[in-house]
């Protein structure tokens, strides 16, 4: 597995948002296309917040993690 790139901050965000978008799909807030979408998001945010590890970060090369001291 690739090394972890997402502080503690970052991955509670991430959470927040996965639940407040899942307790808007299955309230029925959010319908249509737009739910689909939430649920999609809701799983990729669950995951990444779980494993610290964003693949997208990688890609623009951005980390949330502080740098070590030397």
């Amino acid at each position: 597995m690739k090394r972890k790139n997402m502080s503690a901050v970052d991955r509670t965000i991430r959470t927040l948002l996965a639940v407040i978008m899942a307790v808007l799909v299955f309230t029925g807030a959010v319908k249509g296309a737009l739910a689909y979408i939430f649920v999609i998001l809701t799983v990729i945010f669950f995951i990444t917040s779980l494993l610290g590890f964003c693949p997208l970060y990688v890609i623009f090369g951005i980390s949330t993690l502080k740098k070590p001291k030397d």
